[in-house]
């Protein structure tokens, strides 16, 4: 679509100007005409290229997005319209991408789209989750309860995501903190003991033997290694991108002892709680359905969800494919099937996204609490290892001289 600015007169000779989105000019003379002005003149306007992106993406914190999407609800429940919430919001923003980007909405409301067109300009800040509950809140007039939920929906996700992110990062620094240290003993220690033991000569124990093997292994070979390490994550990443490779992957990731089912948990819940916030904003059920496959994070749940998606179009209901799928558990598609036969459907999703948050924090939790002793434990017997093999030698000598 294109950006025409007109001018024209009313109907009290009165000059009015004002920009409309529109295939082509004739389209806006219809329009103008529609509004009873006298057209003077119109003009297509060329618009700068929409979205400020960063290595190709936009970039917007989902804190960001939370918070402007309470405030706007709270604008619009106020009364305050649409264009003047905006441009508070604008206004209190620093300069950033999100900044620029509010701007490019406002211009589009300006010109006459709705709200969640405008926000589809956007689609790697609003999602299509968001585009559509939007969509849905201005269909029936209750676009401000319709962004609390999606405030609140954000939110849930958040603390989800994070309960995550902070069982995993206590490992990811052991373990990079251990990678680094045998590194640096293996590449600058043993060697120095190396050199001493050549000096003293006699028969090393074979401990040590092993550990000076293994450091002249990792000295010589060790860029050869990264090389290695960095052409096999490029070809793994790449796997991944395809269908075949991110199934298989996803399909692994469930079967994982533990961590399989705190993950198989997550998915639930991000099932159930944006199924449940979707349907409860009035978004119809296919399109719901279509949304919650591409966003569950797993490509085994989104297969099964496209499933369930393709008989509901045919009339089935949504528990039966679920069963058949043999990813939900008894308990979810047992939930589901009361639900549809109550009529409550959304408050039965809520309940189980409600509790599979509390299983998602246990899982947590004890994920922490196993991998933690595992860890140290693993450290201990390497850097130990690597100590104990450099001075037997030392303690052999001793003892000689001792005897």
């Amino acid at each position: 679509m294109a950006v025409f600015k007109y001018v024209a007169k009313d109907q009290n000779a009165h000059n009015v100007t004002g920009k409309i989105s529109a295939e082509n000019q004739a389209a806006v003379i219809e329009e103008l005409r529609k509004r009873k002005l006298v057209i003077i003149s119109i003009k297509e306007v060329k618009e700068s290229v929409r979205g400020f992106k960063l290595f190709g993406k936009e970039k917007v914190k989902l804190d960001d997005l939370v918070i402007f999407s309470r405030q706007l609800a709270t604008m619009v429940d106020a009364g305050i319209p649409l264009m003047q919430s905006l441009d508070a919001l604008q206004e209190q923003i620093g300069v950033g991408t999100f900044k620029k980007v509010i701007a490019n909405i406002r211009d589009d409301i300006e010109v006459g789209n709705s709200l969640s067109s405008s926000f589809g300009k956007h689609p790697a800040i609003f999602d299509a989750l968001y585009i559509n509950m939007v969509k849905a809140g201005e269909s029936s007039g209750m676009l401000n309860i319709i962004l609390e939920r999606i405030a609140n929906y954000l939110e849930k996700t958040i603390a989800l995501r994070r309960k995550v992110q902070s069982a995993m990062i206590y490992p990811v620094i052991v373990i990079s903190m251990a990678i680094i240290i045998t590194t640096v003993l293996l590449v600058k220690v043993v060697p120095t003991f190396s050199n001493i033991f050549e000096m003293l000569g006699g028969q090393l124990p074979m401990p040590t033997k092993i550990l000076i093997f293994v450091s002249n292994l990792v000295r010589k070979w060790l860029i050869y290694v990264v090389g290695v390490l960095f052409v096999t994550s490029i070809i793994f990443n790449r796997y991944l991108r395809s269908e075949t490779g991110r199934l298989s992957f996803d399909r692994l990731k469930l079967k994982l002892p533990v961590i399989g089912q705190l993950i198989r948990k997550i998915a639930i819940s991000r099932f159930s709680r944006t199924l449940s916030t979707l349907t409860q904003s009035g978004v119809p059920i296919l399109a719901s359905l279509e949304i919650v496959a591409k966003t569950s994070g797993n490509k085994v749940v989104e297969i099964a969800v496209n499933n369930v998606r393709s008989n509901v179009r045919e009339g089935e209901s949504i528990s039966q494919p679920l069963i058949k799928s043999g990813v939900f558990p008894p308990m979810v598609t047992r939930m589901i099937a009361v639900g549809e036969q109550t009529g409550e459907l959304e408050k039965m999703l809520t309940k189980i996204s409600d509790f599979y948050d509390e299983q998602v924090d246990v899982a947590v939790a004890g994920l922490a609490s196993m991998i933690e002793p595992i860890i140290i434990a693993i450290l201990g017997v390497i850097v130990g290892g690597i100590v104990i093999a450099l001075f037997l030698p030392i303690l052999k000598i001793t003892q000689l001289i001792g005897g």
